[in-house]
């Protein structure tokens, strides 16, 4: 059994919450997610023109919330609208909704209908407090796993997301390595930042992008080669790769096979804890999610992983359990 488990098979981690039920990032969804069995729950942090760390995906508000209807001269000149420019009140009066895409429909039309339900944006100190409430109520010991979203698009903004996040963190008693957390990001700079200047003693993973992507300066076609992997293990606890970066389909009988950047990240001593595993969006080589599921469990063996469907994810983890 791998480091931090505390029953068969890899820790499921909640991506945005519950994100296949419920709107992502809102304390509904992570509340759902907590109920269905989550070992740990995510959290995406940026920052408000006040400073104030709110829990949302990414920087920007125009495809999660109704802030175009209720704030349309607020816009940037690439007409999209930023959480920086608003305060946590103005922040506090709009109303999330189901994932757009950039022609404005449903990311994943089968998913709770973005007309219905009133949902708010959430502060990491609500959830944070939300999570705590649960875990003394039920005696459970469910984490969390904060990510430093685009911190150098913060530093430009003139806040240090980084160090605003720690101390939120240890306000709420996440110090040291053996407490209930990760800290994730996106930018290696940052997250070596994290252990080196900022001398975080909590659990570092070093997530991965595709250089195409534009999530930050960091070059990962080189991180996830030997040296690149190498590098990383003298910062981090563990690495958080995309799905497509771990395995492949091969050509002539469809079955998935691995790329080797598991083996490689084990072999340096990192858990290996990759996104996002979702029941409405099958991977290529696999006709079921509970199938899915347990080849990355058996086969890559990883330690942990992102899922939008905690629930199904620990069925299909059940039922894989030897006897």
């Amino acid at each position: 059994m791998t480091e931090g488990q505390a029953r068969f098979g890899p820790l499921v981690i909640a991506h945005r919450g519950a994100s296949g039920y419920l709107p992502e990032h809102t304390l509904p969804a992570k509340a759902l997610a907590y109920g269905l069995g989550a070992d740990f729950i995510e959290q995406d942090v940026v920052a408000s023109r006040d400073n104030q760390l709110i829990v949302l995906h990414d920087i920007h508000l125009d495809r999660v919330t109704d802030v175009a209807e209720r704030f349309p001269d607020r816009a940037r000149a690439d007409g999209r609208w930023y959480v920086r420019d608003f305060d946590l009140a103005e922040l506090r009066t709009l109303i999330v909704r189901e994932r757009r895409n950039e022609e404005g429909a449903a990311a994943f039309p089968g998913r709770f209908p973005a007309q219905l339900g009133r949902f708010g944006i959430a502060t990491l100190g609500d959830e944070i407090e939300m999570i705590q409430g649960l875990n003394k109520a039920t005696g459970r010991n469910v984490g969390i796993y904060p990510e430093i979203k685009r911190p150098a698009w913060h530093h430009g903004e003139g806040v240090d997301l980084a160090g605003e996040m720690l101390e939120v963190l240890g306000h709420y008693g996440y110090w040291h390595r053996a407490d209930a957390a990760y800290v994730q990001c996106f930018d290696a700079a940052e997250t070596r930042r994290l252990r080196d200047e900022l001398a975080s003693e909590l659990r570092l993973v070093q997530l991965v992008a595709e250089n195409d992507w534009g999530e930050s300066a960091t070059d990962y076609d080189a991180m996830k080669s030997r040296d690149g992997i190498a590098a990383v293990a003298e910062y981090a606890d563990g690495l958080g790769p995309w799905l497509g970066q771990i395995y492949t389909v091969d050509g002539d009988d469809g079955l998935p096979q691995t790329t080797g950047l598991v083996e490689l990240a084990h072999e340096h001593g990192l858990t290996v804890h990759p996104f996002t595993f979702r029941a409405d969006a099958l991977g290529p080589g696999f006709d079921s999610y509970a199938s899915m599921v347990r080849w990355f469990a058996e086969t890559l063996v990883i330690d942990g992983l992102f899922t939008d469907f905690a629930d199904l994810t620990l069925a299909a983890l059940e039922g894989g359990r030897p006897d």
